[in-house]
């Protein structure tokens, strides 16, 4: 376990530096913002299309694998909805915490942190995580927000989820890259380095990234954020975990071992970036993304330590 701590270390002390840089506004939230425009349209871009590029379609999209994290992760959604609804929040709010509970920073803290930590062959199952959180449940917050404001789901919805899906550089660069994987070429050796050395900027890029931004989060309301980052960092390993090792068992386990280590990631922060765009709860979004990092350098380590064990 503390093997497992000592190697998660380096990543939490880069988003550690971060946020040193961003609370002494040595590093400004413009530079912050231009930062994590770099990574995630360039740098992290370039990593995942490096990564599917190599990979075969059957792994990158296991239908059980998918269907295991999907019913536990929605079964942690339905009991974050239940417990906003308990509470008398809207829809719209309820969406939004429910958001919160199950979306980790696969992007920009997982991937990187996993493919070093565990090794390449967890790029795959990292790859089909990222897809689900991104295709489902990035889509089933706009719906219910924009569903629950005007009173029922228009086409108009649905066209805007559409273009956002179509339109992250994260779903397109994964698609392109299977889509290059299912020639069986090689890239042009050329555009293969070219890749490969901007993909290496998205780890450190990425990191510092998350810590600056986290400069800028408020911890009000700590009580909710602290139920928040409970669903995020125990609730939903430990039903993912469920899911796919006794309900719906995983055939490899190391897959398995890498989908409940992702669902154990703190909350990712494009999740603020919909509440503040929406105007739901951007403050409790907030204070649930600096609390969940925070606990995280201990619990992802943790989690990684038991399963690295069992398995």
């Amino acid at each position: 376990m503390l093997a497992i701590f000592l190697k998660t270390l380096p990543f939490f002390a880069l988003i550690a530096l971060g946020y040193g840089a961003g609370r002494t506004r040595f590093f400004t939230p413009e530079a912050t913002a231009y930062l994590t425009k770099f990574v995630f349209w360039f740098a992290l871009s370039a990593m995942l299309f490096n990564f599917a590029a190599n990979l075969s379609l059957a792994q990158v999209f296991d239908p059980r694998f998918i269907a295991a994290y999907l019913l536990g992760t929605g079964a942690v959604y339905l009991i974050a909805t239940g417990a906003g609804l308990a509470r008398g929040l809207s829809v719209a709010e309820c969406a939004v915490e429910a958001q919160v509970a199950v979306i980790g920073n696969v992007g920009f803290l997982g991937i990187p942190m996993f493919v070093l930590l565990l090794g390449p062959a967890s790029a795959g199952p990292m790859l089909m995580v990222l897809a689900t959180d991104l295709i489902v449940f990035s889509s089933l917050i706009v719906i219910l927000i924009t569903g629950s404001r005007d009173g029922r789901v228009t086409w108009r919805t649905l066209r805007t989820v559409g273009l956002g899906l179509l339109g992250n550089p994260m779903i397109v660069s994964i698609v392109l890259g299977i889509a290059w994987s299912s020639t069986g070429r090689d890239l042009w050796p050329p555009v293969a380095e070219f890749m490969a050395i901007l993909g290496a900027a998205a780890t450190p890029g990425a990191l510092f990234a998350i810590g600056a931004s986290l400069a800028g989060k408020s911890a009000e309301r700590l009580s909710v954020a602290g139920w928040l980052s409970f669903c995020k960092l125990v609730l939903h390993p430990a039903a993912v975990a469920l899911t796919a090792l006794v309900i719906l068992p995983v055939a490899d386990p190391f897959a398995a071992t890498v989908m409940i280590s992702a669902a154990a990631l703190p909350v990712a922060g494009n999740v603020y970036m919909l509440a503040q765009h929406y105007g739901v709860a951007p403050q409790r979004v907030s204070a649930a993304i600096l609390v969940s990092t925070a606990v995280s350098i201990v619990t992802v380590s943790v989690v990684i330590g038991l399963l690295a064990g069992g398995t």
